[in-house]
């Protein structure tokens, strides 16, 4: 099993030096990769429902640092984690941009990108954006995925499509990673599977999600639909790679009964849930650790690193 973190990207820990801080440590600490997620702009008045609350109401207050040059950021910082796109909304920039950025972030890194990416919940941002038609996302996504392959593995690259053209071009360097940075899918909804078994090299849900909650048997359940679907495409479902975003509870008392969610508990609890997800098929579980307070977010990274024996270095 792999582990990841959440990363800041708004509020008191989202400074260089505390943003340095984190990344070095996790690294330091054993943590095989690092979640920077993606907003641009954020209007005043939001009415779009958020998928990840009970309520639907958005948490943040409208600022957050811009994903590429965040990711280009943790390059220079660090040397071995993995630095995930967690996760890209794809309609939001020029696919061809977007390609070029992250194969030059991949370039930098030696290798280190690994792209997640969704098809985006917040109408008012796509129009801000003046983005493909918000109705339009899932089609618009899959197309842009299809560029990014191109033009990683293609030079000179043409490509026809419903919503992008273009002609004889050259976009190098190609990223180090071959045939080109893995590809994560977000979402567990169908649609998500779908894609994912058409153009992903991962699925990439979030598990911590009250309004959807995936547990074991929801995960279960999906993952056979996935091998389904991914099979149907004439693909390995054992390619693959499941990465399940969970959360990350008061780890000092244990927590009995029905109300015990995964990865809530007791260091011996959690333990056990990331046996049972490993042997669904997970292979990498993404934790959050994120604070207003730097040194609170660091204890408990260094708490839970602590607890899974991971070897700092």
């Amino acid at each position: 099993m792999r582990y990841g973190f959440y990363l800041p990207t708004r509020g008191h820990t989202a400074t260089p030096d505390a943003l340095e801080t984190l990344v070095t440590r996790g690294e330091a600490l054993g943590f095989s990769s690092v979640m920077i997620a993606d907003h641009i702009v954020f209007p005043a008045k939001v009415e779009s429902k958020y998928p990840y609350t009970a309520d639907g109401r958005f948490p943040g207050q409208g600022d957050a640092l811009e994903q590429l040059a965040l990711m280009a950021f943790v390059a220079a910082k660090t040397s071995r984690l993995r630095l995930v796109s967690s996760v890209m909304i794809l309609p939001y920039r020029n696919p061809v941009f977007t390609a070029k950025a992250l194969a030059t972030i991949d370039v930098l890194s030696r290798g280190r990108v690994t792209v997640g990416v969704g098809v985006g919940w917040l109408r008012e941002e796509f129009e801000a954006l003046d983005a493909p038609d918000f109705e339009r996302r899932g089609s618009v996504s899959d197309e842009y995925l299809r560029i990014f392959k191109l033009l990683w593995t293609t030079s000179p690259a043409s490509f026809a499509g419903e919503f992008y053209q273009f002609t004889d071009v050259q976009c190098l360097p190609l990223p180090v990673q071959k045939p080109h940075p893995p590809i994560w899918i977000g979402g567990h909804s169908r649609a998500a599977l779908r894609r994912a078994a058409r153009l992903g090299d991962g699925w990439h849900p979030v598990g911590a999600n009250p309004a959807v909650p995936l547990g074991p048997d929801d995960l279960r359940a999906s993952l056979d639909e996935l091998a389904r679907l991914t099979d149907a495409q004439g693909r390995d479902p054992k390619t693959l790679t499941i990465s399940y975003k969970a959360p990350v509870y008061d780890t000092d008392k244990p927590i009995a009964g029905r109300d015990r969610r995964p990865f809530a508990g007791s260091v011996e609890q959690i333990h056990e849930d990331i046996d049972a997800f490993g042997q669904l098929g997970v292979s990498e579980l993404i934790f959050d650790f994120r604070s207003e307070r730097l040194d609170q977010s660091l204890e408990r990274m260094e708490r839970f690193a602590k607890g899974l024996g991971l070897g700092a270095r």
